[in-house]
């Protein structure tokens, strides 16, 4: 599986033709008819996952599927923090209490937060939250650990709510990534247990 990030829309574009199957997520915040004339040239099944709450939407007309998802009640005036972090890691310990403070209210009211990062010991994480439904645990991805220094592939977080401190988020998820140093120290501490453990 490959995956584009923003920047890469062309690239993505040219893609599709040899591509065995492409899947898109839209944010809520897209217009609809903006993603039609991109989409609309092509053969696809939209999909439309939205809160039960939320009745005779554009998403009835615009959508093949709709599947009703948790309750999640929108709130006036949200907005959206949107941040790459392609070629970082994230220590791990620190990316518990940094979502754990996203998802209690220290940056402001969160409805929505989804992450994937890479963190000291090379596995990637997907984080997700949204206001009203149990947590779930980070899931580890099925990638190769990346134990040869900053990783490549895509990683980022995404945040939608109200009253966001963008300027305290960044601040507190700069805090979370590793030096150069600490990246390579890690990377070898974890290269070396994996020997040991193949050696028994």
């Amino acid at each position: 599986m490959r995956i584009f990030s923003d920047g890469q829309e062309i690239e993505f574009l040219y893609q599709i033709p040899t591509a065995d199957s492409v899947y898109v997520e839209l944010g809520a915040y897209l217009e609809l008819d903006s993603v039609s004339k991109i989409l609309d040239h092509l053969t696809y099944h939209a999909i439309a996952v939205i809160p039960p709450e939320l009745k005779n939407s554009e998403y009835d007309s615009w959508a093949n599927e709709i599947i009703y998802g948790a309750p999640a009640p929108m709130i006036i005036g949200e907005n959206l923090w949107r941040v790459a972090t392609t070629g970082q890691v994230i220590d791990e310990n620190s990316l518990d209490e940094f979502w754990y403070e996203i998802t209690h209210g220290a940056y402001g009211i969160v409805t929505r937060a989804k992450a994937i990062f890479d963190v000291n010991d090379g596995r990637s994480l997907y984080c997700d939250f949204v206001n009203g439904v149990p947590q779930i645990n980070f899931l580890e991805l099925d990638l190769p650990r990346h134990l040869q220094g900053r990783p490549q592939r895509f990683s980022g977080i995404e945040i939608v709510g109200k009253n966001l401190d963008e300027a305290a988020l960044k601040s507190t998820l700069s805090d979370c990534c590793l030096s150069e140093s600490l990246i390579f120290q890690y990377q070898q501490q974890v290269q070396q247990i994996l020997l040991e453990g193949q050696q028994l």
